[in-house]
């Protein structure tokens, strides 16, 4: 799979359990704490001319537990943290909505790439469930697992492609690049502390 790293345009991210600690329904920006490495290697990759995006399903907003403003507020705090996106797409519906947007459908990976002007095939997509790269797979985008505790062994098992951290996520996508140098080599045990 590495032979299409070549062509990559973007690298979106799921949010929550991926670029931050995972919160359930957090919809207070002062909770928002990165994973150590985000900001590094989210900054490489802008530093090597690539998109970024962040891709969320926030149904909380249909089970009436935040509001989009909410949202709104703790993605402004990831940005803050973390640099500026190119794209953000989030999904408000719940589970059973029958939206197209909500992963494991690609609808936000489709929307995104239209925002950017790429084709999917592009892009590559890290998340940290089974639904993200189900998604990415619908898409006919690159998926990349990053597991965390609460990532069920079903879903890294059939995940195409597993790293132990974003670092080794990129490095996956870009074999060449300075992530393959970077990569820890021990890998980082992520969720909450």
């Amino acid at each position: 799979m590495a032979s299409n790293a070549s062509k990559l345009k973007a690298v979106l991210f799921d949010r929550d359990g991926t670029l931050v600690v995972d919160v359930p329904y957090n919809g207070d920006p002062a909770r928002v704490e990165p994973y150590p490495g985000a900001r590094r290697v989210l900054d490489g990759l802008r530093g090597m001319g690539l998109a970024t995006g962040v891709l969320s399903n926030q149904s909380g907003i249909a089970r009436g537990l935040l509001t989009a403003e909410e949202v709104d507020s703790v993605n402004a705090r990831v940005e803050d943290l973390l640099g500026p996106f190119d794209v953000w797409e989030v999904c408000p519906h719940g589970a059973d909505d029958g939206c197209v947007c909500r992963k494991p459908a690609p609808g936000m990976i489709h929307s995104a790439c239209r925002r950017l002007g790429i084709d999917p095939s592009e892009a590559a997509f890290i998340g940290d469930i089974g639904s993200d790269v189900e998604a990415a797979a619908a898409a006919g985008a690159r998926g990349v697992l990053v597991p965390t505790p609460q990532t069920r062994a079903e879903e890294v098992e059939a995940a195409p492609e597993v790293a132990a951290d974003l670092e080794q996520a990129v490095a996956l996508l870009f074999p060449e690049s300075v992530f393959r140098n970077s990569v820890l080599h021990e890998p980082v045990l992520r969720g909450p502390a």
